[in-house]
């Protein structure tokens, strides 16, 4: 959850560390902090707070030296303190860490080492793992790195420096994002390839169960056994702007007005001369049932993926709370397949739900947008979002893209099941490929949103509603507003209301009802009716020629599509929407209090 940053070089290490952290702050923001060799002694500095503080703390401080280590802290054992800010010394304060993860087994090794002379001074997991290298050192840094390892239970990407080596850097993985950077002259380690864009495009994607040490001159990766690995390079070609706000006021707004784009580049790579193509995917013509698993808006994608499948190819599809999945004994056998669906790649209870799922003998299949994340390894199938770098907490274009891939392979399915005829599939492929387009003009009614945002900015509670498709919008369209403006809001399935939840409607209480399925538009019409005549203010979401028959209190036209895909234009109005009701009600958008990007713990 947490990100973090490492550099060796010629030069300063200060200002690439602070660059770096600035770039991962999306994975955490309670705390920062950084470790340099100067001149063979190891100086830190870390606050609790913004990145910010510990700027402000370093202008006064004026440390340098040309290895570094730097942490953007979420918290999750230990408060956040300054005590509890990383990096980490160890007992002598010749080694210093970094850490991304969990240690399960801390309080097993902390006792381990108290009993051996340790005194601890923060209460965090982390600081372990310092001590616990010290302990096992005699000379040879990577062996006691590999002895400590073997001890660890748990998840952790660990950058570490010692005075005993003050021209190496050394990294570890295991359950957490790392990657090492080629540079001239200098080398890096980063949690996350944003940070490292503006020094390098060449990455060393680790493994887990490897470390790696740099100089400024070379990197070397080993397995925990010390015997060395080749490895590819893989080159980024991202842009480094994609990772900066483009002139938007905030990374969120930025995101959502590259959805036409990503989504573009997500459904192009897939459709040649009006068929859905994939390599490698064969199998899913012989499909039986399909488990789709994943957290947060990835779970909605899963639930809009199921009326698809379903619909288009005839296959049912059983959707889980990847939290859920892994220890609910899932009835999941050989012949099935569970789809994972996650951003980054490597969400924690994701990833445990492919491993649960492998276990019992299914296939799986990753739909990720980070190349060489561990869910990707992982599975035994992998397509890839072509979203590009997410920094906004709350997820739009990623959602979108994903929501993209679901439709390619719901026809994908259906056309290898004989469930539609090639005219149908050149048809359905032929729509998507409109859908970029309509997503432009759904974004054109920003200013509309905007003033209904500005109008109800000052509410404290609303409701979502919809039907099929359009319900599981509904859920992402709440969470939206829940994340990033604080407002509570709830989803239901419009047919539902009536069965308690219309008590909680009153006067002037703000409702958002999506209503793009034109086969059940008068029913949720009739649901639109219940609420308006007890005092209820409905914002209706509707299609392009659709009428409510004068219900609603104001309605949203959307561009028509295909009620298949009508989830992908309805959903960026509610982000919208929930990103001016932020906006106005002065919240901090990126950054959403108590919540991170990438969520690598369970």
């Amino acid at each position: 959850m947490c990100g973090i940053v490492g550099y060796i070089g010629k030069t300063n290490a200060l200002p690439f560390l602070l660059e770096g952290l600035g770039k991962l702050e999306y994975r955490g923001y309670d705390s920062a902090g950084v470790a340099l060799l100067e001149d063979g002694k190891l100086k830190f500095s870390k606050a609790k707070g913004r990145l910010d503080v510990l700027k402000g703390k370093l202008d006064k401080e004026k440390i340098s030296g040309n290895i570094g280590i730097g942490h953007t802290r979420w918290a999750t054992h230990g408060a956040p303190l300054d005590k509890n800010s990383h990096p980490h010394l160890s007992k002598n304060n010749k080694i210093a860490i970094v850490h991304n993860g969990i240690i399960e087994n801390y309080h097993v090794l902390k006792s381990f080492l108290i009993e051996n002379g340790v005194n601890f001074s923060s209460d965090t997991d982390s600081e372990v793992v310092a001590h616990l290298i010290e302990y096992y050192y005699s000379g040879d840094m990577l062996d006691a790195i590999s002895r400590t390892v073997e001890k660890l239970q748990g998840s952790f990407a660990l950058g570490i420096i010692s005075s005993d080596h003050p021209d190496e850097l050394f990294a570890v993985k295991k359950d957490s994002p790392l990657i090492a950077g080629i540079g001239e002259g200098k080398n890096f380690i980063a949690s996350d390839i944003p940070a490292l864009l503006s020094e390098t495009r060449d990455v060393y994607l680790l493994k887990d169960g490897e470390i790696v040490r740099l100089t400024d001159s070379e990197i070397k990766i080993y397995s925990l056994d010390k015997k060395e690995i080749s490895r590819e390079v893989f080159h980024v070609d991202w842009d480094i702007d994609a990772a900066e706000k483009g002139g938007f006021e905030h990374f969120m707004l930025k995101e959502i007005n590259e959805q036409p784009r990503t989504v573009h580049d997500t459904l192009a790579r897939h459709i040649m001369d009006g068929k859905v193509v994939f390599d490698n995917l064969d199998m899913l013509s012989a499909l039986n049932r399909v488990y789709i698993t994943a957290c947060g808006s990835a779970y909605h994608v899963g639930l809009a993926g199921k009326y698809v499948i379903e619909k288009l190819a005839g296959v049912p599809v059983d959707v889980w709370l990847a939290s859920e999945f892994r220890y609910a004994e899932p009835v999941v056998s050989e012949g099935d397949l569970v789809i994972l669906i996650s951003q980054s790649g490597e969400t924690a209870d994701t990833l445990a739900a492919l491993r649960e799922a492998k276990k019992r003998g299914a296939k799986t299949l990753a739909i990720v947008n980070v190349a060489g994340s561990s869910i990707a390894r992982e599975a035994d199938f992998v397509v890839h979002t072509l979203a590009g770098p997410e920094i906004a907490v709350a997820t739009t274009k990623a959602y979108s893209c994903q929501l993209a891939m679901m439709y390619l392979l719901a026809i994908y399915m259906a056309s290898g099941k004989g469930k539609i005829t090639a005219e149908e599939e050149k048809s359905l492929c032929s729509q998507l490929l409109q859908l970029p387009d309509k997503i432009a003009e759904t974004i054109k009614l920003s200013d509309t949103l905007k003033e209904h945002a500005k109008k109800h900015y000052n509410i404290s509670n609303a409701f979502y509603l919809g039907r099929g498709i359009d319900w599981c919008v509904s859920l992402e369209g709440s969470l939206k507003l829940k994340e990033i403006s604080y407002v509570h809001s709830e989803s239901y399935a419009a047919g539902e209301l009536k069965h308690g939840t219309i008590s909680l409607i009153e006067e002037n209480s703000l409702v958002l009802s999506i209503a793009t399925q034109k086969n059940i538009f008068d029913k949720t019409i009739s649901n639109i009716k219940e609420i308006t005549s007890r005092g209820g203010y409905v914002m209706l979401f509707l299609p392009d020629g659709m009428e409510d028959g004068g219900e609603a209190d104001c309605r949203i036209y959307l561009p028509e599509t295909n009620d298949l895909f009508s989830a992908s234009l309805s959903v960026v109005a509610l982000q919208i929407f929930a990103y001016y009701v932020a906006l106005f009600r002065g919240c901090d958008i990126d950054k959403p209090r108590n919540l991170a990007k990438s969520v690598t713990v369970e």
